[in-house]
């Protein structure tokens, strides 16, 4: 069966994340395929900053995050497959996967070029319920 939670648990949930997350969390874009969650990373291709406070406190259940500073000089060529949302030292907190469409980041391209402009204009998790 799937669980009912309410909106307040579901929410204390997502704020968890930010929580975990601390001030200037990054948001890193890689190419390769996904490891295990925390798992060892593949190509890095691009990291964005998350603002001091990734995001505010989530409502029902939906943490809608603040600004995502663009990165100006992606790091490396290469098709973006999944992210992952880390502290400001790296710490794995949440992986994802990337795509056009049907992905937890959509892009209007997977393709990245080295030393291009990789923007995210938002960002947005919403905890499920039955």
């Amino acid at each position: 069966m799937t669980l009912g939670i309410v909106a307040a648990t579901r929410s204390n949930m997502m704020d968890e994340i930010t929580g975990d997350i601390g001030a200037s969390g990054l948001l890193r874009i890689y190419s390769g395929t996904r490891p295990a969650t925390g798992g060892t990373a593949t190509t890095l291709l691009a990291e964005l900053a998350l603002s001091a406070t990734a995001a505010p406190a989530s409502a029902s259940g939906v943490l809608t995050f603040s600004t995502i500073s663009d990165d100006t000089s992606a790091n490396a060529t290469g098709t973006a497959t999944w992210f992952r949302l880390t502290t400001s030292a790296g710490a794995a907190v949440v992986d994802g996967s990337v795509g056009t469409s049907g992905a937890d980041i959509n892009f209007d391209s997977v393709s990245f070029v080295a030393g291009g402009n990789v923007a995210v204009s938002s960002l947005v998790f919403t905890a499920g319920n039955a």
